[in-house]
C-alpha cells in the first residue's frame, strides 16, 4: 500500500512537471526560473512539484538557470532546495530573499514557481511565508507567477484566502542562527509561518490536470463532477 502511494504521488508530480513545462513563457528558449523554499523530492515522495517543473524543464533542455531564495527564517531554500540541485545537477544560484527584486528589475527571471500548502476555492493560495511579497515583485515586473500543486490542495470549503489558519512558530527561529543569539534580549518577535497570495497576482496554478487559472477551479471542479 505504501509503495503504491508513493508511485501514485511520483506520477502526480510528474504530471505536474510536464504541464507546468507547457505553461512556462516559449520565450526565451532557456529559461530563468526562481523559486522559494521546497517543493521538491524532499517535500513529496519523489521529483517534486515546483521542483518538478524545474526538472521538466531541465529534461527539455530549457533551463538556463534556476535561482533559488534562501527563505528566511527556516532557510528551507538554502538548505534543502539548493541541496537537490546540487545532488542532481540542476544549474542553481542561491540568493537571500530580498534580493529577487533586484534580480527582476535586472531582467535575470523569466517566471517564478512556487509550492502551496493550501488553496481556497478562489485561488488564494497559501504558502511559506514570502511568497505573497514575491508575487508583488513578480506583478510590478511582468513576470509571471505559477503555483505548482495537486488538485487535492485545493480546499473547496474555503471561499477565500482570509479563511486559512496561519500558523505562528517559535521566536527561536528568528533570533538564533544554530546556537547563537544574533538578536538583542528583550525584544518582540512576530514569525508567521506562512502568508496568503491573493488569486489575481497568481497566472496559473499547474496540477496534474493541467495548468488552471485561479478564477476556473470551482468550475473545473464541477465539470469532473460531472
Amino acid at each position: 500500500m505504501a509503495q503504491t502511494i508513493q508511485l501514485e504521488d511520483i506520477q502526480t508530480c510528474q504530471a505536474i512537471g510536464n504541464f507546468g513545462l507547457q505553461a512556462l513563457p516559449p520565450e526565451p528558449a532557456q529559461l530563468r526560473l526562481l523559486t522559494h523554499c521546497n517543493a521538491g523530492a524532499l517535500a513529496t515522495a519523489g521529483y517534486g512539484t515546483a521542483l518538478g517543473v524545474v526538472r521538466s524543464t531541465l529534461r527539455e533542455g530549457r533551463l538556463q538557470m534556476l535561482y533559488i531564495d534562501e527563505t528566511r527564517p527556516r532557510l528551507q531554500g538554502a538548505r534543502l532546495t539548493a541541496w537537490e540541485c546540487v545532488q542532481e545537477d540542476i544549474p542553481a544560484t542561491l540568493i537571500t530573499d530580498n534580493m529577487a527584486a533586484h534580480c527582476m528589475q535586472k531582467q535575470m527571471i523569466d517566471a517564478v514557481v512556487v509550492g502551496a500548502d493550501r488553496i481556497a476555492a478562489n485561488g488564494d493560495t497559501a504558502n511559506k511565508i514570502g511568497t505573497y511579497s514575491l508575487a508583488l515583485v513578480a506583478k510590478a515586473h511582468q513576470v509571471p507567477f505559477f503555483v505548482a500543486a495537486p488538485l487535492s490542495t485545493v480546499d473547496f470549503a474555503l471561499e477565500n484566502g482570509t479563511q486559512i489558519p496561519i500558523e505562528e512558530r517559535d521566536s527561536i527561529e528568528i533570533c538564533q542562527i544554530g546556537e547563537t543569539q544574533i538578536c538583542p534580549e528583550g525584544i518582540e518577535f512576530y514569525n508567521p509561518s506562512f502568508d496568503v497570495t491573493p488569486a489575481e497576482l497568481i497566472t496559473a496554478i499547474i496540477t496534474e490536470h493541467g495548468a488552471i487559472e485561479p478564477a476556473e477551479l470551482v468550475q473545473y471542479r464541477m465539470k469532473q463532477a460531472v
